[in-house]
């Protein structure tokens, strides 16, 4: 690169709690670039020369490189990707297939004034004053499910062990990632939802399974209308204006643990239902979304082992929860754009908002056990809607549509109301979601249907004796969005 700027990114102590990190830099233009820190180093070394920096997805087909291998060769030390075990010099970025990843010179510099060393990395060409917007060490931590606990004497607890209900089921187990999808919408039981989750992403980012199965000669099966659940959830589902608003700490993880176990499915689902449909999606795309499904389980399962120890009487099941959020899935079940647009960019960005309030919460009631996964938690939606800006906005490019003026289409046609704040601009920001995005948006998702139904009212009240009477066809709206939000 002939590229010399250099950037701050933090100081190096920062960089030795982990061996690996995604850096997301954002330029003054708009312009995003993910990288992937690399420290071959020990924790108690202090060599500077064992830091690398590269492109975090591979050239190829876009595979994440944050679960790349790392082999010393007699050339130097690569990165091996994953799919299809591509390795790419750390230093040079080339590769003996000739493909070529960008790589970044990341040096260590001592502070002008405190005398801490500090890591600085090259800025990406193009674009101008690039900014760091968030550095985040990579894990492969997994919260498993909680142990089984005793309730209620009499209750089924346990998971049926038939072929079926067996992890890889033994009778036409999936060979494609779009038939592990579709089994996994089918799955009701949330234990096993997680455990299957866990095997098909952890399949497909190490190579095992090749094949997405989204086009031809495949036939990718049909997605449920709606995922299937267990008897015991469906029997508590009610009108989410009938959930009472004051919330106990169970009540609350349990609310949260019902999204969460939407949110695996919805992963699924955009897989499911639109990669048959949109045959130019790239490998990435199901990347992304398979982490983020594997991230939905892993929240669900931490959710649910805070529920199970703070209230064992009520395990999860036994509360009342609504189907909200998948009435927003149902209602872009036509449109990609839509379905990023309304589940991601507004949904999800929205918990963006209003976790700080949760985390609080439960720091003020010294639980720190679930302030601690709340705020994992909260650290991986914030790459969720990243996730679905980056495929917008792919999308719109393709298109050749501005992705702003789409953005507001597509909320004007799909969201109920008003997108209320407060809103929490920084965790926005390092999404990609700018205020032009946001602000000063209202949906009017079935407002024509309403002013229809008030006119017809109207009409037959013409026929009766007249009383003053007020419209509030905004407080409608805002009552579903209550609902659904």
């Amino acid at each position: 690169m002939v590229n010399t700027e250099f950037i701050l990114v933090a100081p190096f102590t920062q960089l030795l709690t982990h061996f690996r990190f995604l850096l997301t830099l954002r330029s003054q233009e708009g312009l995003s670039h993910s990288l992937i820190i690399f420290r071959l180093s020990t924790p108690d070394s202090s060599n500077a020369d064992q830091l690398y920096a590269m492109e975090s997805t591979c050239p190829h087909l876009g595979a994440d490189l944050s679960n790349a291998e790392i082999e010393e060769l007699e050339t130097g030390i690569v990165a091996v990707c994953p799919w299809h075990r591509y390795d790419f010099d750390l230093r040079t970025g080339k590769s003996d297939t000739g493909l070529k990843a960008c790589t970044y010179d990341i040096q260590v510099r001592p502070g002008s004034s405190d005398g801490i060393d500090h890591a600085w990395i090259e800025t990406p060409e193009g674009g101008t004053n690039w900014h760091v917007v968030e550095l985040r060490p990579v894990s492969e931590e997994f919260a498993d499910p909680p142990p089984h606990l005793p309730v209620e004497a009499g209750a089924d607890t346990t998971r049926p062990q038939d072929d079926d209900e067996s992890v890889v089921p033994k009778l036409n187990p999936p060979t494609t990632l779009m038939e592990w999808a579709v089994l996994i919408l089918n799955t009701s039981n949330p234990t096993l939802k997680v455990d299957r989750t866990k095997h098909a992403v952890q399949l497909f980012h190490n190579g095992q399974l090749t094949v997405i199965g989204n086009e031809p000669p495949h036939h990718p099966p049909e997605p449920p209308t709606v995922p299937a659940r267990d008897d015991a959830y469906t029997q508590n589902t009610v009108d989410p204006r009938k959930l009472t608003k004051r919330k106990n700490a169970a009540v609350m993880l349990h609310a949260l643990a019902n999204i969460e176990q939407w949110a695996i499915d919805l992963a699924w689902d955009i897989m499911a239902r639109f990669g048959p449909s949109h045959p130019s999606l790239p490998p990435a795309f199901f990347y992304d979304f398979t982490k983020m499904a594997l991230d939905e389980s892993k929240h669900f399962s931490l959710l649910v082992s805070r529920l199970s120890h703070i209230s064992p009487t009520t395990p999860y099941g036994t509360l009342p929860v609504h189907t909200s959020l998948w009435d927003s899935a149902l209602s872009t079940s036509s449109s990609l754009l839509g379905r990023l647009a309304i589940i991601h960019l507004v949904h999800e960005a929205r918990g963006l908002d209003v976790n700080p309030g949760t985390i609080a919460r439960f720091a003020r009631a010294k639980d720190d056990d679930s302030v601690k996964a709340l705020e994992v938690i909260h650290q991986d939606e914030v790459t969720h809607v990243t996730t679905g800006h980056r495929w917008f906005t792919w999308i719109c490019e393709r298109e050749g549509k501005d992705a702003i003026k789409t953005f507001r289409e597509e909320v004007k046609k799909g969201w109920r109301g008003e997108v209320r704040g407060p809103f929490n601009v920084e965790a926005r920001e390092k999404a990609g979601m700018t205020k032009e995005f946001y602000e000063d948006l209202r949906g009017e998702l079935g407002l024509e249907k309403d002013l229809n139904a008030d006119t017809e009212v109207d009409d037959r009240k013409e026929k009766q004796p007249q009383k003053e009477t007020t419209k509030n066809h905004e407080a409608n709206i805002e009552v579903a969005y209550e609902t659904a939000g």
